[in-house]
C-alpha cells in the first residue's frame, strides 16, 4: 500500500494515562508500516476518544471534507458518551471507520456503525528482566491513576475482610489526579498494613511491578479495553476484574475471576480464593495464558495493516 500521512490526535497526550501509551504504541505501529505522522495536511485523522476529539474531528472534516477520520472509542465513549452526549454523538456520525480494543464494546454501537467497526486488540510484551515474586507474601498490584472511574479504592477496602492470617499485600500504582483522592490515599495507607500506594511511577517501574506479583486487580466502573489486564496477560500475571464490558470482552463472561463492580465482600473471597486455592489461582493463570496469542504485537499490526489498506485502496 502507499505510505500514509496520518495524523494522530489524542486528549492528554501530556499524561500517562492508558489513552497516551495506547496512542504512543499505535505511532510506533504506523512507523513500522512506513507512514508517516503529521501535525497538518494529513490523508486520515485517528483520533482517540468521541468527546474530547470532538473540536479536532469538525475541524478535519471542514478543511478535508472526503479525507476519512478512524475514531478510536474509549471506554467512557462506548459505554457512556455515546449515548447521553451530542458531541460524542456527532463524532461518532462523522467517523467513517471505527477502533473498539475488545469486541463486547461492539454490542453498544448501533448497527450501522457496527458494520465500519474494527476491534484491535492492545499488544504487549513482558520485560525481560523483572525481579522475582515476592515469598514471604502474597503480592497484588493495583495499577491506575486514582479516578472515580477506576473506583481506586475497592481493593483496600476488600483488605480489611481478609482474615488475620491471610498474606495478601497491595501494591498500588498511579498517581492522585486531585487532592482529595491523595488525602484518601494517605489516609488508607496509615490504617492499613496491608496496603502501599507509590503513587505515580515510570512505565519501566509500571512493568516490573506487575510482573512479580501474584496477582493484578482491576475494579474499574467502565474501560474501553484496559491496558494493564493485557500486560498482565503478557507478564503472566493472573487478573481479578470487575465485571464490566472490557473484562467481558477480553477474557469472556464465564471468567472466573470476575465479581460485581463494586462488590467488595466478593473482591475479597476472590482474594482470599486466590491466596489459599492453588486449583483457583492456576485456572486463572490458565485462562489468562490462553489470551496471550491476542495480544501479540504482530496481531496488532496487522490490523492496523488491514484497517489502512482499506482506507488507501
Amino acid at each position: 500500500m502507499r505510505p500514509l500521512k496520518i495524523q494522530l490526535h489524542t486528549p492528554f497526550s501530556h499524561t500517562r494515562r492508558g489513552n497516551g501509551i495506547t496512542a504512543d504504541r499505535w505511532a510506533d505501529i504506523f512507523g513500522q508500516l512506513g507512514h508517516t505522522l503529521v501535525d497538518h495536511g494529513a490523508d486520515v485523522l485517528v483520533a482517540l476518544h468521541a468527546k474530547h476529539s470532538h473540536p479536532e474531528i469538525l475541524k478535519f472534516k471542514a478543511e478535508f471534507p472526503g479525507r476519512p477520520v478512524v475514531l478510536a472509542l474509549t471506554g467512557t465513549d462506548i459505554y457512556r458518551d455515546v449515548q447521553v452526549d451530542e458531541e460524542a454523538q456527532l463524532s461518532v456520525r462523522l467517523a467513517d471507520r471505527f477502533i473498539v480494543l475488545q469486541p463486547h464494546a461492539l454490542t453498544q454501537l448501533a448497527p450501522e456503525y457496527r458494520e465500519r467497526a474494527h476491534v484491535i486488540y492492545q499488544s504487549a510484551v513482558a520485560p525481560v528482566d523483572a525481579p522475582p515474586r515476592p515469598s514471604d507474601h502474597f503480592r497484588a498490584c493495583v495499577i491506575g491513576h486514582l479516578r472515580e472511574v477506576k473506583d481506586p479504592f475497592r481493593t483496600a477496602e476488600a483488605l480489611r475482610l481478609l482474615p488475620p492470617d491471610s498474606r495478601v499485600r497491595v501494591v498500588h500504582l498511579g498517581s492522585a489526579l486531585d487532592p482529595e483522592m491523595r488525602s484518601r490515599a494517605e489516609q488508607e495507607v496509615r490504617a492499613n498494613p496491608r496496603y502501599e500506594w507509590r503513587g505515580e511511577v515510570t512505565r519501566e517501574e509500571t512493568l516490573h511491578v506487575l510482573a512479580s506479583s501474584h496477582l493484578m486487580v482491576l475494579t474499574s466502573v467502565m474501560e474501553g479495553g484496559a491496558n494493564v489486564l493485557t500486560e498482565a496477560i503478557a507478564c503472566g500475571t493472573p487478573a481479578i476484574l470487575s465485571r464490566m464490558g472490557a473484562s467481558i470482552g477480553i477474557m469472556g463472561a464465564d471468567y472466573p475471576g470476575l465479581f460485581e463492580v463494586g462488590d467488595t465482600q466478593a473482591l475479597a473471597r476472590l482474594l482470599q480464593r486466590a491466596e489459599s486455592d492453588r486449583d483457583f489461582y492456576n485456572e486463572l493463570q490458565q485462562r489468562c495464558e490462553a489470551k496471550r496469542p491476542l495480544i501479540d504485537p504482530a496481531r496488532e499490526q496487522q490490523s492496523w495493516r488491514m484497517l489502512l489498506e482499506g482506507l488507501a485502496a
